[in-house]
């Protein structure tokens, strides 16, 4: 078949051939995946309606669900033989793989078992293995445990140890340990450390909310006597660090403090709960001193062996004292946790003489080190990690301890300090701490020999699962994609934060430029739900947010307004794109309002002033009523496409007239209509409107010119700081000059990302120039939205806002000069999505995989006299030719390729 467009002077050959279509026929449809609140098998939610979700895994040509049917019950051999006892959808005549529970109300304390039954494309059915959750409290009044701690007093420095023991003279069948904590805990059982979690509970704003964690501790518990040990942490609740944001004045410190109920299950049908109380004893541990933000001092002569065994002596222990709760509001922790993710070995180690060594892990990363040495009871060992080395060798923390405030030398930063009992080999890993660092300088009081074997590093972060890859023929490009991951995952910890080191602080305007770096390589929806939640606990009642969340009250004056706290409206958007999932952008809906409103009540013109502008540009520096203006617009325009999903039709009306009359003032001030050019021409000038959705639609091209002439005019170099590197690569790649923002994309020479990673970069710095003077930190995610553009830019991967969740998948890549070949995947909520494409002498391959279950529009950019070969079936009516694009709609689930040349 043979199509034509002859203004276009176009020749585009199609040749129809099924591809592989038998070779999948026989394949059976499975149903995989299955999450309830998008976690594997949770235990302690707390959700009254959990969301399940579910894929299909069907490689067949057009595989897709007809119908499903979700079957509920309480005993798992009943749901084997399809008997429902809690809730029965019936068969639900959809391709939905997102439902919200709606059977009996949940009891407390409750472990379900579900599963789900599909009609495939065929009518087959084809039914899941069973999973489970289960519910935590359900409720505050459930709560059976007291607040208890060791002392009232905030300075005291030691952590505190607490131990219980008991006797279960009954065969336990099942136990949980439900665990809340204003700071940070360890849980032990009979000597046992509970679970690989690190830093838990997550930070909240502690006086508005809580949270608790559930163990399942059934293994530890053994009939006869027991012991249970907690070690409490400071973490943000009692931070004894002193910092330019005053987090030791927050209006919720107070020592560590925790409740517990462990609830026993025994085979004879009865059940008792253990709880915290004035029968719990505490005593001081050896850790001395532990900050959040700067590090741990650990004395191992204090150490008392076995202290949280059955038979340990603790008549010298002290009696504990009750506490009231630090809030009223105690949630379950429905979220990936943080862990101990990877060990890293040190690479090299330079003895500077017998009493000071540096290790060199090889790459920058946040988390902790682990140090095993031998030496004399008493010897101090001091720790010190940093991201860069002085040039005689050692350690160099001048990029990252400026915002540090100390009150004497008893807290170095980001150094632990360790003091030997000279019990033979010792080891020491932090208990309450991270950082960020590449380097760890340890200087000892007395000599003693160490190996390069003697110490390693972990990457600590919130476990999310990987959900993305990207590889190309350019090395350059695949290490700036694994340093922006790095960067990102060095930046979430339970709530995106800056960086590693110097802060760690929530800052929104970083969160949201990187969100769909995260979304789109990572499983990030359990963090930002929590973070969003966050938001709503620090939204004052005018609507104004703070420039970091959680805070102690700091950020209300200063970095916020829509350039940053956009936070509110675009995540949420974000996640709705990804997930397909309502319920954030519902949460949310209220609290984007009062922000919406608060900003139109400062600027009934239509113009704001209120924001931070183009943070750290390279040189030139945009007007913050111009960045500030166009966030206001996407604020507004974001509540009006939720107003219409929620069918809220007068807010839907006056929230689209507000973002037009935004966009009005807007061009009405910045842009020249007669040359296209908005303000001075500056790159982000351009770019934000263009990208935004500002640009008048007869306008866009011009102006899109204007960026890429103003691009070539720098040199092919960025000139744009924060807002401005959110913009300008997709408002290029998405206005016909995607060879223009690949050049940016893989420059080597300053300013560049590829000018860092010629600098042996690891991850993303803070500041285009690598001998700055100030915002200088080398692992900063806040230029990552590189990371997002390689799915979108060039693999041509995004979601379809008509059809949320990636049901259908907009396909669109670019077939850039000088790059040879690309492959993007990202697994959805569909399944896997393949993006790949390559130069094969003058041709290119383009392959794609559309998972089970979805549909795909391709957009293939078409040149005069190109010929694009397809291999697949599809029907003339779905193929049509416009702006010298060639567009497929729908394609069903499948593998494809095309041969364009």
């Amino acid at each position: 078949m043979n199509l034509s467009l002859s203004s276009m002077r176009l020749f585009i050959l199609c040749s129809f051939l099924v591809f592989n279509q038998t070779t999948f026929a026989n394949t059976p449809c499975r149903v995989t995946a299955l999450r309830c609140e998008y976690l594997v098998n949770p235990l302690g939610i707390d959700a009254p309606s959990p969301r399940f979700t579910w894929q299909l895994s069907d490689a067949r040509q057009g595989a897709k669900q007809k119908a499903y049917q979700v079957l509920v019950s309480t005993d798992s051999l009943a749901l084997s033989k399809g008997i429902a006892s809690e809730w029965n959808t019936g068969q639900k005549n959809t391709s939905q793989t997102l439902v919200s529970y709606q059977g009996k109300a949940l009891q407390a304390f409750t472990k379900y078992f579900w599963r789900v039954k599909i009609w495939d494309k065929d009518g087959q059915t084809t039914t899941s293995d069973i999973a489970t959750f289960e519910t935590g409290m359900m409720n505050m009044s459930n709560w059976q445990g007291a607040w208890i701690s060791d002392s009232r007093e905030v300075n005291t420095k030691p952590a505190p140890y607490f131990r219980k023991s008991f006797q279960s003279n009954k065969q336990i069948v099942s136990a949980r340990a439900y665990i809340a904590v204003a700071g940070l805990y360890e849980l032990y059982i009979n000597g046992e450390k509970i679970s690989n979690h690190r830093l838990d509970p997550m930070y909240t704003r502690f006086d508005r909310r809580t949270l608790y964690v559930t163990h399942d501790v059934t293994k530890q518990l053994q009939k006869g006597k027991n012991a249970i040990g907690v070690l409490l942490g400071n973490g943000w609740y009692n931070h004894q660090s002193t910092a330019v944001w005053y987090f030791h004045e927050a209006p919720w410190r107070g020592r560590p403090t925790f409740c517990m109920d462990i609830r026993v299950k025994y085979a004879d049908g009865t059940s008792e709960v253990i709880v915290t109380g004035k029968d719990w004893k505490t005593a001081l541990s050896p850790i001395i001193f532990n900050s959040i933000y700067t590090a741990e001092h650990y004395d191992a002569r204090l150490e008392q062996a076995d202290w949280n065994k059955a038979n340990f002596d603790d008549k010298a222990w002290k009696e504990v004292i009750f506490r009231t709760a630090p809030s009223n509001n105690i949630v379950a922790q429905a979220l990936h946790p943080i862990r101990n993710v990877e060990e890293i070995p040190s690479k090299s180690l330079n003895r500077i003489n017998d009493t000071t060594f540096v290790f060199d892990l090889g790459r920058n990363i946040s988390g902790v080190s682990k140090i095993k040495v031998s030496g004399k009871a008493g010897t101090i060992l001091r720790l010190k990690h940093s991201e860069r080395l002085y040039p005689n060798g050692r350690a160099d923390l001048s990029n990252i301890d400026v915002h540090y405030r100390p009150t004497d030398d008893k807290d170095p930063f980001q150094t632990d300090i360790i003091i030997l009992s000279g019990k033979g080999e010792e080891s020491f890993m932090p208990h309450f701490n991270y950082k960020g660092f590449q380097y760890v300088e340890v200087t000892s009081s007395q000599p003693i020999q160490l190996s390069k074997e003697s110490l390693s590093g972990y990457f600590m972060h919130s476990d999310v699962p990987v959900v993305g890859n990207v590889s190309t023929s350019n090395p350059t490009i695949n290490k700036i994609w694994a340093a922006t991951n790095v960067s990102y995952l060095s930046n979430l910890f339970g709530y995106p934060t800056d960086c590693p080191q110097r802060e760690k602080n929530g800052w929104t305007g970083d969160a949201h430029i990187a969100s769909e770096t995260g979304l789109y390589n990572f499983d990030g929806i359990t963090i930002y739900e929590k973070w969003l939640a966050d938001h709503r606990d620090e939204q004052q009642a005018n609507g104004v947010l703070p420039s970091i969340i959680p805070t102690d009250g700091w950020g209300y004056e200063w970095g916020n307004g829509p350039d940053w706290t956009s936070t509110i409206a675009i995540i949420p958007w974000n996640i709705y794109l990804f997930y397909g999932d309502t319920k954030i952008l519902a949460d949310n809906y209220e609290n984007l309002k009062r922000y919406v409103n608060h900003i139109e009540s400062i600027s009934p013109n239509g113009l704001t002033t209120w924001g931070l502008g183009d943070w750290v540009p390279v040189k030139s520096k945009s007007p913050v009523e111009l960045t500030s203006s166009a966030y206001y617009f996407v604020d507004a325009s974001i509540l009006a496409k939720n107003a219409k999903l929620f069918g809220k039709t007068a807010d839907y009306e006056y929230y689209s007239a507000l973002a037009e009359k935004i966009k009005t003032a807007f061009n009405n001030k910045y842009l020249n209509k007669t040359t296209g050019i908005y303000g001075s021409g500056f790159q982000t000038e351009l770019s934000v409107p263009l990208y935004w959705g500002l640009v008048p639609e007869e306008l866009k091209a011009k102006v899109a010119e204007n960026l890429a002439k103003r691009v070539a005019a720098d040199n092919n170099h960025l000139d744009v700081g924060l807002l401005g590197t959110k913009a300008i690569l997709n408002a290029l790649s998405e206005n016909g000059y995607a060879d223009v923002a690949y050049k940016i994309a893989s420059q080597e020479t300053f300013p560049s990302w590829g000018w860092w990673i010629a600098n042996g970069a690891t991850s993303l710095f803070e500041n285009w120039p690598i001998d700055a003077k100030s915002d200088i930190s080398m692992n900063h995610i806040m230029f990552g939205e590189i990371g997002a553009w390689l799915y979108k830019g060039i693999g041509g991967i995004k979601p379809d806002a008509s059809q949320a969740g990636f049901k259908n998948i907009i396909l669109a890549p670019n077939f850039v000069e000088n790059l040879n070949a690309f492959e993007a995947s990202h697994d959805s909520p569909q399944g896997k999505i393949i993006s790949s494409w390559k130069r094969v002498g003058e041709k290119i391959v383009y392959t794609i995989t559309i998972p089970a279950n979805a549909t795909a529009t391709v957009l293939l950019n078409v040149k005069t006299n190109q010929h694009i070969q397809k291999q697949y079936s599809v029907t003339e009516k779905s193929i049509s030719i416009t702006h010298k694009q060639l567009k497929i709609n729908p394609l069903s689930a499948g593998t494809y390729q095309f041969e364009i040349q």
